[in-house]
């Protein structure tokens, strides 16, 4: 049994899976998943877990090169949009449809229990050295 970091044996083994360039969208609970990316649901009740909770989580164990959220984070949700800008100073903003569209394209999706709007962030991995 792991000691530490994510203890979830799907999250954990999806991870182990993902290489360089590989997409992961990290997403709210009314986020519209297409069929294709390998999902990883730990929604549990509304709020359960937050997006900040699982997004710091995941970027304790994964390289990250880039982010991409909306644009309309910023006026709907000023703590999303705040916790982005605090870990991702080079944050790209799209809009929302065209995240949704990115979204088909991604390697794994995590969805949390995040109940405020535009909680989405899809991160590209990248390398440890």
């Amino acid at each position: 049994m792991k000691r530490a970091g994510i203890l979830n044996r799907h999250l954990a083994g999806a991870l182990a899976e993902l290489g360089h360039g590989d997409t992961v969208l990290v997403c709210d609970a009314g986020m519209p998943i297409p069929a294709g990316p390998r999902v990883v649901d730990l929604a549990f009740r509304a709020g359960v877990p937050a997006f900040a909770e699982v997004l710091d989580g995941l970027l304790d164990e994964l390289v990250v090169e880039g982010a991409t959220a909306a644009r309309e984070v910023r006026g709907a949700n000023p703590e999303a949009s705040a916790l982005l800008d605090a870990r991702f100073p080079e944050l790209t903003l799209i809009l929302h449809e065209r995240l949704k569209e990115l979204t088909a394209g991604a390697r794994l999706v995590v969805r949390t229990g995040e109940a405020r709007p535009y909680a989405n962030v899809l991160l590209r991995c990248g390398v440890f050295f």
